[in-house]
């Protein structure tokens, strides 16, 4: 990462992003509810969204922290994304992402999944590159970032966990043993 001067802080709300979409039957398992890959997708893409919105660089996906399904979205909700970066580091973003499903022909809503994500922002020779801070305005803001570093030490830890299980494996093919 070459040296940068610091760049001033931005509000949660700059980084902001919302995705709606109605549930198809393609979209759907054998249980008429969505598919949690279709769900994982999505949530990967308002997050980028959310990130290159707060840093205006491209970016690659770090992690993903979880995704925690809580409820099922069922075929004709509307499926509804929100997603806003909660945190940063020097060159990395954590993004949170709500999900939320809507039976349109009651109006009940319910949450469906949360997410983390962490987004590295490049340069254009593929490069970190700094970020700017952020600035939470609301309580639910203020709270995701006062917790955040709690969940980068767990994401540390579990990046040298997968490291040394990954040192335990071969890359070779399994038909090549």
């Amino acid at each position: 990462m070459s040296e940068q001067m610091p760049l001033p802080k931005k509000s949660v709300r700059e980084s902001r992003a919302v995705k709606a979409s109605i549930v198809l039957p393609p979209d759907t398992n054998n249980h008429h509810t969505m598919f949690g890959g279709k769900v994982m997708a999505y949530i990967d893409d308002i997050a980028a969204i959310s990130a290159m919105r707060h840093c205006r660089q491209r970016v690659v996906t770090a992690s993903t922290d979880s995704v925690d399904f809580l409820n099922p979205i069922r075929e004709g909700d509307s499926i509804c994304l929100e997603s806003f970066v909660t945190w940063t580091h020097k060159t990395s973003m954590e993004v949170f992402v709500k999900v939320v499903a809507e039976d349109l022909l009651t109006g009940k809503r319910a949450i469906c999944a949360t997410s983390f994500l962490t987004f590295v922002a490049l340069d254009p020779d593929n490069k970190p590159i700094l970020v700017p801070g952020v600035i939470p305005e609301t309580e639910e803001e203020q709270r995701l970032y006062d917790s955040a570093p709690e969940r980068a030490d767990a994401r540390r830890l579990r990046r040298q966990q997968s490291r040394a299980i990954a040192e335990l494996f071969e890359s070779r093919k399994p038909w090549d043993r």
